[in-house]
């Protein structure tokens, strides 16, 4: 496992991390409990040293405690997320951060995520949604100062609203956040053209969601492929957006000449190659995923050439929506 810098914090994180809202058994249907113990046990054993749990995950926070405590011998870095006060994702335009994220509901957030994982601290809390427009507003960030002061947290960040990536622009600019988590992959680019830049200059960490696309980005989706009643997937990959997919999953790798199985490996490969990306946190819910995507941890870029192919398959969409 090769480790990076996650921004100026000091801390530096395996640049595989573990996204765990699939093993929370919350908006993905299939998960087993002894089996995600299982996985974080070795993902921990393979060197991920980064975990992203959040309150909105079900028994996310539960469980990895669980396995925290287990491993207490072992360096390992916990991030979870605060939901906004009125449960709005993503956050629109035009709120108040009284209604989102005041101070009381952070920390009452916090201290239901610490007494339900058993932990004492977090490494990183997340705000769960975000908008540029509270920035100086607000006594969100006195209350995350004093979490700080008081040990309970090291650091603040917040994962950006699905597909706006310059919608943390001036948060990031403002100095006061040390970590932003977004959407980046294959198809969707646009971090790249402004947000990676920014969090380089002002030495914020960058932990990438959502790099094989839910899934869409593993070989795995293809026409007429449906998901059971409950697993968020279903919406995600409704009517004929498994085919739209599948076309421009074939199009990737037919251009580079590699197997459809190859395709999850390379969308991997394609975030590491931002130098801006301190971690990239793909859901693992099994050993089997555990092994394929940490071995993506090699040292081994895609040449320029293969990057020049990627960048022109940017699909700009929201299946979120």
């Amino acid at each position: 496992m090769r480790y990076r810098e996650l921004g100026r914090s000091g801390l530096s994180v395996s640049e595989i991390g573990y996204g765990a809202w699939g093993i929370g058994e919350s908006g993905w249907v299939g998960a087993t409990e002894d089996e995600s113990v299982r996985a974080l046990h070795r993902a921990i054993d393979q060197g991920v040293n980064f975990i992203d749990t959040a309150r909105g995950y079900g028994e996310s926070e539960r469980i990895v405690g669980q396995v925290i405590r287990e491993r207490a011998g072992d360096q390992v870095y916990v991030a979870t997320k605060v939901p906004p006060k009125n449960r709005i994702w993503p956050a629109p335009d035009g709120l108040d951060p009284a209604e989102t994220f005041p101070g009381t509901h952070i920390r009452e957030s916090l201290e239901t995520s610490l007494r339900v994982s058993g932990l004492d601290h977090f490494d990183v809390l997340q705000f769960h949604v975000w908008s540029d427009e509270w920035v100086g507003r607000g006594d969100w960030l006195e209350a995350i100062a004093e979490l700080k002061q008081q040990g309970k947290i090291r650091l603040f960040g917040v994962s950006i609203n699905d597909h706006q990536p310059d919608n943390a622009l001036a948060l990031v600019r403002s100095g006061v956040v040390d970590t932003v988590q977004v959407i980046y992959n294959i198809f969707d680019q646009a971090p790249a053209d402004a947000l990676l830049p920014a969090c380089q200059e002002h030495g914020v960490g960058v932990i990438v969601r959502v790099a094989l696309d839910e899934g869409g980005l593993t070989g795995r989706i293809t026409a007429g492929t449906t998901f059971p009643d409950g697993d968020f997937r279903r919406r995600y990959f409704r009517d004929d957006r498994p085919a739209h997919i599948e076309q421009h999953v074939n199009a990737i790798t037919t251009e580079l000449g590699i197997a459809p199985d190859e395709i999850a490996e390379t969308a991997l490969r394609y975030v590491l190659s931002a130098p801006a990306v301190s971690t990239v946190i793909p859901g693992m819910r099994t050993v089997r995923n555990v092994e394929r995507n940490t071995a993506v941890s090699d040292g081994r870029p895609l040449t320029s050439d293969q990057l020049t192919v990627l960048a022109k398959h940017r699909w700009q969409r929201n299946f979120y929506a």
